[in-house]
């Protein structure tokens, strides 16, 4: 199976996530929107006759059609209204991995000769595997885009396409406005700055709830986990005389990397069954938080 996760930089206005969300039909597992972030992840796997690179692709259109970054606001780094779309091999069968290049490669081809959009193609879908992060940095300066013109689009400014394993995205929510003691968290959890292996972290004010949020991304699961991640910026936390009020996952997560949780991490974090990327594909999608785009 291939999943894809589509993330849009926008996660505001309720009318254009329900247009999206729609456009993904049935191959759509799950839906997390972040007003602060300004951003929605969408979970895409086959379902059906649909499957990811087809839901992809309409979901792509009706970004085109109904996001702009014109007037965008957000915490969160970007480089376009559909600024990331990863294809995500699962399961390790036979082949998965070619596919999944040969999707994203062929993705980043159609939407840049379709929207005139650039594309920066990361990962192992990138013939150098350059990262995401590498990217993000470069992109226009001293590096030019992998497909399409050389200059962001208007509206639509640039997308980042890629393979990447399976990741887990994941926030812990502090007992405190202090964005300060959530960015030396991430400095410490960051594999980059010393932390922990396979750790992408940032430090965030959430102005909504005035609460400093440590935003992480697991990207080798096998060297650190979801609970190791966590339990690690709860420690950090209270070296700092707080705590972390809640953990958030941002989309699905492997079932193989749940199956490793404890008990008490899955009680603390309220992660479950559900979470699971294998338990949601053909369901309803998930809409996070609550049902507020229903």
């Amino acid at each position: 199976m291939i999943e894809c996760v589509v993330n849009v930089s926008e996660g505001r206005d309720m009318t254009v996530l329900r247009a999206l969300a729609d456009a993904c039909g049935d191959a759509l597992c799950d839906v997390h929107s972040d007003a602060d972030h300004n951003r929605t992840v969408f979970t895409l796997a086959q379902a059906g006759t649909r499957d990811a690179q087809v839901a992809a692709r309409a979901l792509a259109v009706a970004v085109a059609h109904n996001v702009s970054l014109v007037g965008h606001h957000g915490v969160h780094p970007l480089l376009g209204a559909l600024d990331v779309v990863p294809f995500v091999p699962l399961g390790g069968t036979p082949g998965s991995q070619e596919i999944a290049v040969r999707a994203a490669q062929s993705f980043g081809r159609w939407w840049s000769a379709a929207y005139r959009v650039p594309v920066f193609l990361f990962g192992d879908a990138d013939p150098r595997r350059r990262s995401l992060p590498h990217a993000r940095r470069t992109a226009f300066s001293s590096r030019m885009p992998d497909f399409g013109p050389v200059e962001p689009h208007e509206h639509l400014g640039a997308t980042a396409v890629g393979v990447r394993p399976p990741l887990v995205a994941v926030n812990c929510l502090l007992l405190t406005r202090e964005v300060d003691v959530a960015r030396r968290i991430a400095r410490s959890v960051r594999e980059e700055t010393g932390g922990l292996p396979g750790v992408r972290a940032l430090g965030f004010l959430l102005e909504s709830v005035q609460r400093a949020q440590v935003s992480m991304n697991l990207i080798d699961l096998d060297r650190t986990g979801v609970e190791h991640a966590c339990r690690r910026v709860r420690v950090l936390a209270r070296q700092e005389k707080t705590d972390v009020a809640a953990v958030e996952l941002v989309g699905l997560i492997p079932r193989r990397e749940l199956d490793r949780c404890s008990d008490e991490f899955l009680a603390w974090s309220g992660l479950d069954a559900g979470a699971a990327i294998e338990n949601r594909a053909g369901r309803p999608p998930r809409w996070l938080p609550g049902d507020q785009v229903a």
